[in-house]
């Protein structure tokens, strides 16, 4: 007889074994392209909030820019009557700044079909003929303050007019007068109607101002050499919300202290800046405010994902 010929084979061992192995390989395969997805993600998602963060940073910036430097105001926005003006020992007891900006725009001027460096005349220049000024008027050479007017009620939806005593004024601060002056003299204080050192002003012809207002609480107004026009206040406001850690950053403006309006004002125009901000912070050296600020990613991976960046505004 012919002996039979063995064929090989799998044991049930051996099979057993390719099966733990393949399993092990699987498992191993699964977590790491979860995780290579994970990564991914969080790549992304730290990519979009640098980009919010930066993006939210320079528009802040922007508008601080033109700030009247020592009107800057910082806030608790939970407490009516809590405030104080921006300095380096701000204690980040604080949640909101407040300012007045001069108006820009208009100070930039248009261009009036000429060559050379005059080719641009300012809506307002700023500087006062102080022998042609008295406290009825100030005389602004160099001035056209017909683009400024026209500029003001385009950039404010024509709810500040400086020929038109239905609508509001915008406001003069001189110069000199700014570093003295206080929360209350501003116009900024919440609760006290006062704004001795902004002065309402109209057009009276291209490069004349009026005084809207003989006295301001009985006293004579001082005419100096140099002055800021301003038609809206500012503030950066945190929206309440129940996690103090992720709230949304709005832009107030288009309101006038001097005229008694507030930021929170129902004609107030509120501007959406950041949401689920964690960290809004603020500090004052001198002439430069640094802020920080936090964006998170609203919990959408599980895992909070946040991104934080410094600016320095000078």
């Amino acid at each position: 007889m012919k002996q039979m010929e063995k064929r090989a084979a799998f044991t049930m061992i051996e099979l057993v074994m390719v099966i733990v192995i393949l399993g092990v390989v699987a498992m191993i395969s699964t977590d790491i392209i979860s995780k290579m997805y994970q990564g991914y993600i969080r790549s992304q998602i730290v990519s979009e909030l640098q980009q919010k963060t930066e993006l939210t940073l320079d528009q802040i910036a922007k508008r601080l820019q033109y700030r009247i430097k020592s009107t800057v105001i910082a806030k608790d926005s939970t407490a009516t009557g809590t405030f104080k003006k921006l300095s380096s020992d701000q204690n980040n007891t604080f949640d909101m700044l407040e300012w007045i900006g001069y108006d820009n725009e208009s100070f930039l001027g248009e261009f009036n079909n000429t060559i050379g460096a005059g080719a641009f005349s300012p809506g307002w220049s700023g500087f006062v003929d102080v022998r042609d000024s008295n406290r009825t008027h100030v005389s602004t050479p160099g001035s056209t303050l017909l683009f400024a007017e026209r500029t003001i009620m385009a950039l404010s939806n024509g709810d500040v007019n400086m020929s038109d005593p239905t609508n509001d004024y915008p406001a003069l601060i001189f110069k000199k007068q700014e570093h003295s002056a206080t929360v209350r003299s501003l116009g900024l204080h919440p609760t006290i109607n006062e704004h001795n050192d902004t002065y309402r002003v109209s057009r009276f012809s291209n490069n004349i101002l009026a005084f809207e207002e003989a006295t301001i609480a009985g006293l004579e107004k001082i005419v100096y050499e140099q002055y800021y026009l301003a038609w809206s206040a500012y503030a950066i406001v945190p929206e309440p919300s129940v996690r103090p850690d992720d709230f949304n950053l709005t832009l107030r403006y288009n309101y006038q202290p001097w005229h008694n309006e507030r930021f929170d004002d129902a004609n107030t125009i509120s501007v959406l800046l950041a949401e689920h901000v964690s960290t809004f912070r603020f500090t004052q050296t001198g002439n430069i405010i640094s802020i920080k600020l936090c964006i998170q990613d609203g919990n959408r991976t599980g895992t909070p994902i946040g991104f934080c960046k410094e600016k320095a505004i000078f």
